[in-house]
């Protein structure tokens, strides 16, 4: 049995392909949508040091 290879997306695509407003969190890896998790915790605070 052979397996279909995904779909490989340029940072373009994947901009014109990412939804607005959405709860999930998305990123590019190497052309492959990835759907990732929300941070928790630490991993949540945002620090911008000037």
């Amino acid at each position: 049995m052979a397996q279909a290879l995904p779909k490989l997306f340029a940072f373009e695509e994947f901009v014109v392909w990412l939804p607005e407003n959405i709860e999930k969190r998305y990123e590019l890896h190497d052309g492959i949508i990835v759907e990732m998790s929300q941070p928790s915790g630490k991993h949540e605070n945002v620090f911008i040091c000037v």
